[in-house]
């Protein structure tokens, strides 16, 4: 990656990360709801999904790093789950997701330490 790769790199994954985490946030708290707030709820984390998978679209566009292709499938699978009502094999995919958008933050901030810009 080039240093303005990285730099965006970064920036996104930490703005991803934290959507990601909110959205298993939602997944988990849907478990315990009653009826119409459980739908409420999960139109919630689609939406949410929904908003983090166009920021990673938008990461791989500036960045062009392969991880993101494959945190984009896992938010896809996550969002086929949770439109189909499991919640928790939504979770798992949004876990691996945040893997991998962990791991494109740390080679970008490794990049960028190493050009002595953090």
């Amino acid at each position: 990656m080039k240093t303005n790769q990285a730099v965006m790199a970064f920036s996104q994954s930490e703005k991803i990360k934290v959507g990601l985490i909110w959205a298993s946030q939602i997944l988990e708290f849907m478990g315990g709801l009653p009826g119409e707030q459980k739908i409420g709820a999960q139109k919630s984390a689609l939406a949410l999904m929904r908003m983090v998978a166009q920021e990673t679209s938008l990461a791989k566009a500036l960045t062009g790093h392969e991880d993101w292709t494959v945190a984009e499938s896992y938010m896809d699978k996550a969002l086929v789950m949770l439109e189909s009502g499991v919640e928790e094999e939504a979770m798992l995919q949004v876990a691996r997701a945040l893997s991998k958008v962990t791991n494109v933050g740390q080679q970008a901030m490794s990049q960028l330490q190493d050009a002595g810009l953090l």
